[in-house]
């Protein structure tokens, strides 16, 4: 029997600076696609959209990382928590900003159907030296969906470092659910990157996108030939996509269009192949 997660990229606009308001909505969004779509099993929301972050909207940009950053758990994720449990779906809330002593991190943060905190990520390569938030010290997480597979998380610039998404994919990671805050003329290269990183990972990528006052959207999904499922326009959209996780296992063992077993050779791989990384490495 298949495998099967339905999951919804909800790409949207915050309301600007405002963190109440963009609550509001996001519970809202919960409800109503609970209500319209009522298979679907995960929602995934962008980066930074609970945190109201938009660079471009009038506002108080530069105290408002800090104004709104909080721990985890703390409020914010004890209220989304009660969301996902009202809902009764996983919900890949986007990313927040955590405050960590004197540090702040981008953070994302997944709930499961019982509003549980399942997983959390810091961000390891915050966009410099636009994005001032601390770097992460751990890798890319996964996490379990019982009975239906394995996902991972990262975050917006991570998908331009392929050892980003290749942690995720040794890790057992089958979808990588990647959150964005992307203005720039840069989108065009992101959306290359993520099929990229599912075709040489034979994994899916979901991509999400905010569509802020400016720039934006363009959300991507990716299947684990790099075929690509969906590809937004610039506008606020819901899109739902239904994947067979089964479709992984299939491709890595049989090989991208029944030639290439890129994982598997990975893992194989001699130590040569690895060597460059050796002076990256500390004690």
């Amino acid at each position: 029997m298949s495998r099967i997660l339905t999951v919804l990229g909800a790409q949207l606009a915050p309301v600007p600076f405002d963190p109440a308001g963009t609550l509001a909505k996001f519970e809202d969004v919960v409800h109503t696609a609970r209500a319209s779509y009522p298979d679907v099993d995960l929602l995934l929301f962008p980066e930074l959209f609970l945190a109201a972050e938009d660079a471009f909207a009038p506002g108080p940009a530069d105290e408002h990382m800090a104004r709104v950053a909080e721990p985890i758990p703390g409020p914010l994720t004890e209220r989304v928590g009660k969301i996902a449990a009202r809902a009764g779906r996983w919900i890949a809330a986007g990313s927040i900003y955590e405050r960590a002593g004197d540090r702040i991190h981008n953070t994302a943060i997944v709930f499961d159907p019982e509003g549980r905190l399942v997983c959390t990520y810091r961000k390891l390569f915050p966009w410099r030296p636009f994005e001032t938030t601390t770097a992460g010290d751990r890798p890319a997480p996964v996490f379990e969906i019982p009975g239906v597979g394995t996902l991972g998380v990262m975050i917006c610039f991570d998908g331009w470092f392929p050892e980003v998404a290749r942690g995720l994919a040794l890790g057992g990671a089958e979808l990588i659910l990647h959150p964005t805050l992307t203005t720039t003329p840069d989108r065009e290269q992101e959306l290359v990157l993520a099929r990229a990183n599912a075709i040489v990972n034979q994994v899916y990528v979901v991509n999400v996108n905010a569509v802020p006052t400016i720039g934006g959207g363009r959300s991507i999904g990716v299947d684990p030939e790099g075929r690509v499922l969906f590809l937004l326009g610039d506008r606020e959209e819901l899109v739902v996509e239904v994947v067979d996780l089964d479709r992984v296992g299939t491709v890595r063992e049989r090989g991208t269009r029944g030639l290439n077993r890129v994982l598997q050779q990975a893992r194989e791989a001699p130590a040569a192949a690895f060597e460059p990384y050796r002076r990256f490495l500390r004690d």
